[in-house]
């Protein structure tokens, strides 16, 4: 028997950052949206815990402890008494280190997965716990769809979307760390006062009511200076699907995967083609949104 989840990658359509906590994490008022590109988790019985992936960039995923699958799994087995004997096959199609959630993904993923494999029937409460345990992304990816992440992002206010909307995502070549972002953003932030961070109620009435227009003048991310400050080549990605047709334009999260929101699916895959193009980007990619999140199939 195996048991298999396919979890969503997201976007973050607004990210506000305060200043850093007495812990070392920082305020956040973020509104995530899940989108159309997808890992699958697979959990089959084993000896001992092992972890294997495959798809694109599957060379970039840690295949030891420090896998935030694998961790998932110890976990989950942890507050039900039991050993972590699984296999967990990852089929990685989200980008890795991308600001798009991918292992964050997975954790939830292997969460789902698990709890099923092993019928420990763990209460939705209860994971949505131990997904705020193993990082700040992960209560998200279990939920999906659209919601406010407060706190380092983890405790979620669950949000209407009235409607599709589309996007395209540049994949660049090579990762960014998201501690080096934060650092970055607490060294660009020196000397001014950072304001406790406010979710923007426009932002989430355009995505009540579907409009396209009004959330592409909303969309907004504080991250994003200390992206392109370690990136500076960012900057021709934006710009370049900017050029192409694209209501707006910003970095994923930490990056250093780019996001544009286009008008429909044609003006998307125009984008697309434009900014493949462009030598500005290693692959695009075209997702709508808002998906499920965490789903056994």
């Amino acid at each position: 028997m195996s048991v298999t989840v396919r979890v969503p990658a997201k976007v973050n359509v607004q990210l506000a950052v305060g200043p850093p906590r007495a812990d070392g994490f920082h305020d956040l008022a973020t509104v995530f949206l899940a989108v159309g590109l997808h890992d699958e988790v697979t959990a089959t019985p084993a000896d001992a815990l092992r972890i294997t992936c495959s798809g694109p960039d599957a060379a970039q995923v840690p295949l030891d402890a420090s896998n935030l699958a694998a961790r998932a799994a110890r976990l989950l087995a942890d507050r039900h008494g039991r050993a972590p004997d699984v296999h967990l096959h990852i089929d990685k199609d989200i980008p890795v280190a991308g600001g798009m959630a991918g292992g964050s993904a997975d954790a939830a993923g292997a969460l789902l997965a698990c709890d099923t494999l092993w019928g420990t029937r763990t209460p939705r409460s209860e994971l949505l716990e131990l997904c705020a345990e193993l990082g700040s992304d992960v209560p998200f990816s279990l939920l999906g769809g659209a919601a406010l992440g407060q706190g380092r992002g983890e405790r979620l206010t669950p949000l209407d979307v009235g409607g599709t909307f589309h996007w395209v995502f540049a994949v660049a070549d090579g990762g960014l760390s998201t501690p080096a972002v934060y650092r970055a953003f607490d060294r660009l932030a020196e000397g001014r006062a950072v304001p406790h961070p406010e979710p923007s109620a426009a932002l989430i009435d355009a995505l009540r009511t579907g409009d396209v227009h009004a959330l592409a003048a909303h969309l907004g991310n504080d991250l994003q200076p200390a992206a392109l400050s370690l990136r500076p080549s960012l900057a021709d990605t934006l710009a370049a699907g900017t050029a192409a047709g694209a209501l707006a334009a910003l970095v994923s999260g930490s990056g250093p995967t780019c996001a544009f929101l286009a008008a429909d699916a044609s003006s998307a895959a125009k984008v697309a083609e434009a900014l493949a193009t462009s030598g500005t980007c290693r692959t695009t990619r075209l997702a709508p949104s808002p998906t499920p999140g965490a789903t056994l199939l």
